[in-house]
Formats: structure tokens, sequence, C-alpha cells
């Protein structure tokens, strides 16, 4: 069977062909036990974690 495929793709796309089936079985598998919710919620609040809160600033704060 690996001869077939390596025939098939050919020798350079076969680490891409098994990155992509790869990918795709974990997406798959994450989606019918409903982790890809929960990775996209740890994202999120990475992504809010790491921004600065603005600091606000009044007239009086500035110079001229």
């Amino acid at each position: 069977m690996l001869v077939i495929v390596l025939v098939v793709f050919g020798p350079k796309r076969l680490p891409d062909l098994g990155r992509s089936l790869g990918t795709g079985m974990r997406e798959f598998k994450d989606s019918i036990t409903g982790k890809d919710k929960e990775r996209e919620e740890i994202e999120a609040v990475k992504a809010t974690a790491d921004k600065p809160e603005p600091t606000p600033t009044t007239a009086g704060d500035r110079q001229t």
C-alpha cells in the first residue's frame, strides 16, 4: 500500500499529505468530543490576557 501511495503522490508530497491527514483526524476527533470549544475558549482568554489594558488619560495629565 505504501508503494502505491508513493507512486501516486510522490515522495515530495508525502509529508504534506501525512500532516494534512493528521490535522484532519485531530479536528474530527476534537469536534466529536467537544474539545474544539474548550480550545477556542482557552485561546480567547490567552488573547485577552496578552493585551495590556489601556490607561485612561485626563486633561490634567497631558503636558503641553
